[in-house]
C-alpha cells in the first residue's frame, strides 16, 4: 500500500473519530437538556423512556462511528508498518512499531504522514561521486 493511500486511510479514520465524539457528546447534552434524564428531586436521577430513546440512537452512531474510525486507524498502522519493513533503514519501522504498542500510535502515524518514506517506491541508488 502506498504511503498516499496510508494517508487518506488514516485522515477518514481520524475524521470518523471526530464526528463520531461530536455526535456522541451532543447527544449527551440533548439528553441531559432534554429530560431524557433527570438529576435531583424526590429520587436521585430519573430517566425518561420516550424521550432518551431518540438520543441512544443518536449515541450508538456516536459509538460506531468512533468504533469504525478506530479501526481505520489500526489499519493504517498496519499497513504503514508493512510500508517500512520494505526499507533498508528500518528505523522507522521501529519508531511506529513502539510508538505503537505504548499507545502513541496516533504521534507516530502523524510522524509518518508528514516525514516517513514510502516504502512502495523502489529507492534510488545514490549518484556514485565524481573525484
Amino acid at each position: 500500500m502506498s504511503k498516499a493511500a496510508i494517508t487518506r486511510l488514516f485522515a477518514a479514520a481520524l475524521v470518523s473519530v471526530v464526528v463520531g465524539s461530536i455526535i456522541g457528546v451532543v447527544a449527551w447534552i440533548a439528553g441531559i437538556t432534554g429530560g431524557g434524564v433527570t438529576i435531583g428531586g424526590s429520587q436521585l436521577i430519573a430517566v425518561n423512556g420516550a424521550s432518551l430513546a431518540g438520543v441512544v440512537l443518536w449515541l450508538i452512531l456516536g459509538w460506531a462511528l468512533v468504533g469504525v474510525g478506530a479501526l481505520g486507524a489500526v489499519a493504517s498502522w498496519i499497513a504503514a508498518l508493512l510500508n517500512t519493513a520494505q526499507l533498508e533503514d528500518h528505523t522507522w519501522f521501529i519508531a511506529l512499531l513502539v510508538l505503537g504498542l505504548f499507545s502513541l500510535g496516533w504521534i507516530a502515524m502523524f510522524a509518518y504522514i508528514f516525514a516517513g518514506p514510502d516504502g512502495s517506491r523502489p529507492q534510488s541508488a545514490p549518484a556514485p561521486a565524481v573525484l
